[in-house]
Order: structure tokens, then C-alpha cells, then sequence
């Protein structure tokens, strides 16, 4: 029962729909995870930002635990006694009207796109099924077939056509291309990631968002942030788009909503926009089950009670002024960027032909989970509750990886 056994299971048995790296985690706490041989690691990738509030948190289990035992799932065909109060400590919390409750960060994305169309139609005015979304280059809004339809990585689209239509596609952090496509009367709404997260941490020019904001206000388009990755004090407040405070018309979130223990998403806006869906006409068997909705709650109480948006902040500044000093130390590293914890780094390839993929094995091998996107990038986004010392054993585990990378 060891490592190779589980992967191989694993390849045997389950689709071939990733590529891990090779090692089989067994156990979690805090940042750190440790494998089935009982080795232990660093988490730098915090289930792609869904453990913020770390591994396994004691509030967020203990409250699992206590609703597991008395309710878990009643449909929404019947109310239960939980989802009111979620409802009402999320929209307040946020500052929205109403929220519509999913399960994972695609299907929130889904539900803020249905929103828009029905809005388009219904209060708008546009002409039934006519309505375009105006979506960014190198976007990552999951994998369903709307995702893929909107996406330009050939990894998720290339293959699985006819696409669904309505989706316009323009450069990131481009306020010209935006304001051209704004000229299109049939435009429902702008769905942008504050900061592009899979797309290898690319953070807009200071002033985007905001200025993205104005324009849709102009042209009555919905502005749409898919804070799934970006949201939960993971850049270093509570939400990325609280940098420039600009308030989406649709805000999406997710992944971190349940502090990584179960699926949990959500769709906020005000009634304008959310009241145009009406019964039967959207919906989830789980979305809003009792689990979830105390489970969110704690995960949102844990991030402010423990002041993890203000850890982010500090820890990341701290930790991209410490890999700076590599970037001007090692050929190979030639870039840093990020917002809070959520960061990255652009490793150039060796002679040996070494890549970015290898940086992440040799990080493994000295204890650092950490996870290659678009070949030569590597994300390095740790559970929020990570120390200054923990800051310090990583950046010492990354400078010797690069130190023998050649």
C-alpha cells in the first residue's frame, strides 16, 4: 500500500483527465500535507485556492461534524432551517440582496451567466437570444461545456465542439478592446477575473477593473467578477476587486466558501438582476443543502475571526520581496507577480531542457507541493494561515531547487 500502488489504481481505474504529481497524500493540517510513506510537505497550492483557512480547520470540521449528525440534504423542494441564515449572513456580509447557492465554482459561473441573459431579456430589453457576453483572453471559468465555449486554451476547448454561442472574446486588461465591444447594443454583460489566476497569475494594470466598472455602468452591461480563485482574503483582502472598490453587479464564489470540504459556490447580486430567474427555472438537488450552508458559514467566519485576508497580505508582500532577490540571483528565474498569496513565478527553460514541470518535482523532493500552468509558470498560492517562518523554510526549499536547476 504504497505510493505507486495508489497511483496506479488511479491510472488504471479513473479518466486520464490530469496530471499529478507524483505523490499520494494521505493527511492535512495547516499548510502542511503529508503522503501515505508518512513524508511531510508544504502546501503551495492549497487545492487551487480552496484552503484558505488551511487543512482540516478545527471550526470548520467540528461544525461538518455536528450538522452531518442532524441534516444534511432536504432538495429544495422544501425549505430547511439552515439556508435562510446562510443566506442572510452571506448577502450582508457581501452587501448584495439575494445570493443563489451552488455547489462548484463552474456552476457559479453558469448561474451569473444564465442571470445576465434572463436580465438582458427581461429588464434590458434586448431581443431573445441575442444577448453576448463579453468574456477575456486566457479566461479560466472551469470546464463545462459554457466554459470551454468561452475559453481560448486550446486544452479546454480543442476537440469538444459545437460550442455554445454568445460569448465575445477581447484582450485581457485592455480598456480600448473593452470599450469597442461596449458598443454592441446586444452586450448583457463583462465576465472578467480580477486577477487571471490559471492563466498564470497576470495581474492587471492598476485602475482596470475600476475603469471596466464605468464603462459597463455607461452602457448598461452587467460587470461580472469570477472571484472563484481570487476571493476569501486570498490576495490580501477580502475579495481582489476590493482593491479598486468596485462592487460586480454578479459576484461569483467558491472553492475557499467551504474552506476545502466540500463542493460550495455562490451567485450574489441584487434583485434587479436576480429576480429575473424565477421557480423551476435554475436550480441544484445540493445547492443550499444544510451541510454546506453551515460549512460556508464557518469558512467565512474563520477567514474574518482569524484575519486572514491581513496574514495574506503581509505574508505575500513578504514573500515576493524575499524571491525578488532570486529573480536578480538566477538566470532562470526571470519574473515574480502576485497579490497577497496568490503568486507566481516564470522559470525560462534550461539548456539541459529542463522546465518549470521540473522545478515542481524537485520542490517535492524537498518537501513543497507547488504546480506548473501554461509550461513555464509556477503558482505558489499556500492556506492563508501560513507563518513567517513557514514564508522562510519555502523560500529557502525554492532558492536551492533554482541554485542546482540547470
Amino acid at each position: 500500500m504504497n505510493s505507486k500502488y495508489y497511483m496506479d489504481l488511479e491510472h488504471k481505474y479513473g479518466a486520464h483527465n490530469y496530471h499529478p504529481l507524483e505523490v499520494v497524500i494521505a493527511k492535512g493540517k495547516g499548510v502542511w500535507v503529508w503522503d501515505v510513506e508518512g513524508k511531510k510537505y508544504l502546501d503551495f497550492l492549497s487545492a487551487y485556492s480552496a484552503v484558505n483557512q488551511g487543512h482540516c480547520h478545527p471550526k470548520i470540521i467540528n461544525t461538518l461534524i455536528e450538522q452531518a449528525q442532524t441534516l444534511t440534504l432536504t432538495s429544495r423542494a422544501f425549505y430547511n432551517n439552515v439556508l435562510g441564515e446562510y443566506e442572510k449572513f452571506v448577502t450582508e456580509l457581501f452587501g448584495y440582496d439575494k445570493v443563489l447557492p451552488m455547489n462548484t465554482g463552474v456552476e457559479g459561473d453558469e448561474t451569473a451567466v444564465k442571470l445576465a441573459r434572463k436580465w438582458a431579456y427581461d429588464v434590458k430589453g434586448i431581443k431573445k437570444y441575442e444577448a453576448k457576453i463579453i468574456v477575456a483572453n486566457e479566461n479560466f471559468h472551469g470546464r463545462t461545456m459554457m466554459a470551454v465555449s468561452a475559453s481560448t486554451d486550446p486544452d479546454c476547448f480543442d476537440g469538444f465542439g459545437p460550442f455554445v454561442p454568445g460569448f465575445e472574446k477581447i484582450p485581457y486588461n485592455n480598456i480600448a478592446a473593452l470599450e469597442k465591444a461596449l458598443e454592441d447594443p446586444n452586450v448583457a454583460a463583462f465576465l472578467v477575473e480580477p486577477i487571471q489566476g490559471e492563466a498564470g497569475v497576470f495581474v492587471p494594470d492598476e485602475g482596470y477593473l475600476k475603469k471596466a466598472q464605468e464603462l459597463c455602468k455607461a452602457k448598461n452591461v452587467l460587470l461580472i467578477c469570477d472571484e472563484v480563485q481570487t476571493g476569501l482574503a486570498r490576495t490580501g483582502k477580502m475579495l481582489a476587486s476590493d482593491y479598486e472598490a468596485v462592487k460586480p453587479d454578479i459576484l461569483i464564489l467558491g472553492k475557499a466558501l467551504s474552506g476545502g470540504v466540500m463542493p460550495v459556490s455562490a451567485a450574489l447580486a441584487n434583485d434587479e438582476v436576480m429576480l429575473a430567474i424565477k421557480p423551476g427555472q435554475h436550480g441544484s438537488t445540493f445547492g443550499g443543502n444544510p451541510l454546506a450552508c453551515k460549512v460556508a458559514i464557518a469558512s467565512l467566519e474563520v477567514l474574518i475571526e482569524e484575519k486572514l485576508a491581513e496574514n495574506a497580505f503581509a505574508m505575500g508582500t513578504y514573500f515576493r520581496s524575499e524571491v525578488q532577490k532570486m529573480v536578480n540571483e538566477f538566470e532562470h528565474l526571470t519574473l515574480v507577480r502576485g497579490k497577497g498569496l496568490l503568486n507566481a513565478i516564470v522559470i525560462k527553460p534550461a539548456k539541459s531542457g529542463k522546465t518549470a514541470w521540473d522545478v515542481c518535482v524537485a520542490l517535492k523532493e524537498n518537501g513543497m507541493l507547488a504546480k506548473p500552468t501554461h509550461g513555464d509558470i509556477i503558482r505558489f498560492a499556500p492556506p492563508l494561515v501560513i507563518t513567517k517562518d513557514e514564508i522562510d523554510l519555502a523560500v529557502s526549499i525554492i532558492r536551492k531547487v533554482l541554485k542546482d536547476f540547470n
